[in-house]
């Protein structure tokens, strides 16, 4: 893995926040990509900062669906919650499996051994599970929960704002090139996955599902009736409907009770 680091400097907020561009070839991607990173405008001497990952919906830096970036440092996140905020790209449409046979088209291996060794390499990190939280909408709403659930030893939470995790196929969303066949699919698949985590995560509450825009509140509704039927604690919130868009008001509300309700 090659990495290059741009600076961005510092933003014009009410509350600055630095942010920074690492470029990465990995070898797992087929072409370079990119972990922009933003940190709290204060970070203390010897503290070991929590990671909150935002997870894309589009490949590159597409931003049909908004700029996660611009939504975290309106919404200071960083600071606000005392974290490290970080924003991978992938060079495919990501879902955050890895293919079958495409050697390049590996976005979990991707995610787990070059983006976030990368961060835990560059900041001041409390790099175990404890220290690591994900959260995604739609397809990464999907990646954040599979990322956990197939790594539960890794990451503490993980939230979903308006996902398709119901899904048993991998016929929409542009999801079949990404997993290639139905066997791989069901691998990440959601449904399959807490209930083979299920009593792992009877402890505690480490899934968030929150929010819809129209087409996936039933398959949230579902997946909170799966759940409660496994007796996996997690937190629920019906609503409110909001654009299926990064910048839509969804994320403050959802990372605040990924990071604080216990």
């Amino acid at each position: 893995m090659i990495l290059r680091i741009v600076l961005a400097g510092l933003i014009a907020l009410s509350a600055p926040a630095e942010t920074r561009t690492h470029l990465l070839n990995s070898p797992r991607q087929r072409g370079e990509t990119v972990v922009r990173v933003v940190t709290p405008d204060r970070l203390e001497p010897g503290r070991r900062y929590p990671v909150l990952y935002l997870l894309p919906v589009e490949a590159e830096l597409g931003a049909r669906w908004g700029d996660p970036l611009a939504e975290a440092l309106r919404d200071d996140l960083a600071n606000k919650f005392g974290v490290i905020v970080a924003l991978p790209t992938f060079s495919d449409l990501p879902w955050f499996a890895d293919h079958p046979t495409d050697p390049h088209l590996r976005q979990e291996a991707y995610f787990l051994e070059d983006v976030v060794p990368l961060v835990d390499r560059e900041y001041s990190t409390l790099a175990s599970a404890e220290g690591r939280y994900l959260a995604g909408f739609s397809k990464s709403g999907w990646g954040a929960w599979s990322l956990l659930l197939r790594h539960p030893d890794l990451f503490a939470r993980a939230a979903a704002w308006d996902a398709p995790l119901m899904e048993t196929t991998p016929e929409k969303y542009g999801m079949g090139p990404i997993f290639g066949t139905q066997e791989n699919f069901e691998r990440y698949q959601i449904t399959r996955l807490v209930r083979r985590r299920a009593e792992l995560l009877q402890g505690s509450s480490r899934l968030v599902l929150t929010g819809y825009y129209e087409g996936f509140r039933r398959q949230h509704v579902a997946m909170h009736e799966l759940l409660e039927g496994l007796a996996i604690p997690h937190v629920y919130r019906d609503g409110p409907k909001r654009a299926h868009h990064w910048e839509s008001g969804w994320l403050g509300e959802t990372v605040e009770l990924l990071l604080r309700v216990r």
